[in-house]
């Protein structure tokens, strides 16, 4: 199926077009599979619901099995994107990188100064900080998509391209500040199965099979690490080759690309929600309105909302006014800042986060939900009325000064 570009040509649609539109169809169902677990969690079912999660199965319980196996899928097509943004996409030019990836380190930069100032004086929660940094791409760009042609697609690029690269920092943030007691003797065979990744692609083979099975040593050899083991989807995503032919960035015979495309689907359609719905039910019951006012959520709520809004914006319309970079192409100022309040729905990044920041404490975990739940809707709402009703840019009339 081919469809008609801007330029009147007929040529197939872009890899990138595809990943914002299933991104899109994600988000939605993530919306769902979130609404379903708050639904389980405080009916007749939320003790089977509990339960089922902490069942073990080969040695995990459900929970860590979906938290910590199937999320390294995730995090593997999350290292396929970045990868192919950096080489051959959206983010393969400094003029590119510029604007994102400044609009990304603003809106990482000041949740955590916003979250900080709130638990300060707390120890128990400070490890937290991290939690309203991550922007949840699936969800953010599923609200856009409600709004149709309202946005420009500039903006969605825009929104991509930014998330992105929060990813990225969300990967290096978990690598550096959420690892446990290292095994040197697992963390050496991991080297060893990387190097044997790296030798795979120096080699130019570009059979998936042999990196998939090393990649499934390697998530073990992570596993028993200490480091989290949902970075060794990252680290295989590394070495997959990307080889595009000559004029042809969306080559679809790249073993990358290849591999993305069929785990994509998998990705935004199972594992995602089904992260979403073993992570996202709470139960309210025995709850009060001073679960809202702590430290804990309220932080992580305005760091989400707040935060995020002046850090992107800020940032991004600061580098505008410098000369630094371009404004999306024809987005107004206020469909820019619409953008940066979307930048506020942390719920797949945050959650996660927010598990392993306090692995062994169930209130601090039923807190981190409610101000990540808070932060989220906020954010969802004021960024999609903004977006409702905010006008595009307006362009000169020809012949008109």
């Amino acid at each position: 199926m081919t469809n008609r570009k801007a330029d009147g040509s007929n040529r197939p649609l872009s890899i990138f077009r595809e990943f914002l539109a299933s991104e899109a169809s994600g988000g939605l169902l993530l919306m769902g599979a979130a609404a379903a677990a708050l639904a389980v969690a405080n009916s007749p079912l939320s003790d089977f619901y509990f339960r089922s999660l902490h069942s073990y199965v080969l040695g995990l319980s459900i929970g860590h099995w979906i938290n910590d196996g199937l999320m390294a899928v995730f995090f593997l097509l999350v290292g396929l994107e970045i990868k192919r943004e950096v080489l051959d996409g959206q983010l393969s030019t400094w003029p590119r990188r510029i604007l994102p990836g400044l609009a990304a380190a603003g809106g990482m930069l000041f949740p955590a100064l916003i979250y900080v100032a709130f638990n300060r004086g707390n120890p128990e929660t400070m490890s937290g900080w991290a939690i309203p940094t991550a922007t949840d791409i699936a969800f953010a760009l599923g609200v856009l998509s409600l709004l149709g042609p309202r946005v420009p697609t500039s903006l969605k690029v825009f929104l991509t391209a930014l998330a992105i690269i929060d990813d990225l920092g969300a990967v290096l943030i978990i690598a550096l500040f959420y690892t446990a007691d290292l095994s040197l003797p697992a963390l050496g065979g991991a080297a060893a199965i990387v190097a044997l990744l790296a030798l795979l692609n120096r080699s130019g083979v570009e059979r998936l099979w042999p990196y998939l099975i090393l990649g499934i040593g390697l998530w073990g050899a992570v596993l028993l690490s200490g480091i989290h083991a949902t970075l060794a989807g990252v680290v295989l995503a590394l070495t997959i080759p990307l080889r595009p032919a000559p004029g042809r960035p969306d080559d679809p015979h790249s073993p990358l690309h290849r591999l993305e495309h069929r785990i994509h689907g998998w990705v935004a359609f199972l594992i995602v929600p089904l992260f979403g719905f073993a992570n996202a039910g709470v139960s309210f019951a025995g709850m009060d309105g001073s679960i809202l006012t702590g430290s804990l959520p309220l932080g992580i709520a305005l760091g989400l909302f707040a935060g995020k809004m002046v850090g992107v914006f800020g940032t991004a319309w600061i580098t505008v006014r410098l000369g630094f970079a371009d404004m999306p192409a024809g987005a107004s100022t206020a469909q820019l800042f619409g953008v940066a309040l979307l930048c506020g729905i942390g719920f797949t990044m945050s959650l996660f986060i927010g598990a392993l920041a306090f692995p062994a404490a169930p209130e601090l975990g039923d807190a981190v939900k409610v101000g990540v739940f808070a932060g989220s809707l906020l954010s969802a709402t004021a960024g999609a009325l903004l977006l409702r009703f905010a006008q595009p840019e307006k362009r000169p009339v020809p012949g008109h000064s």
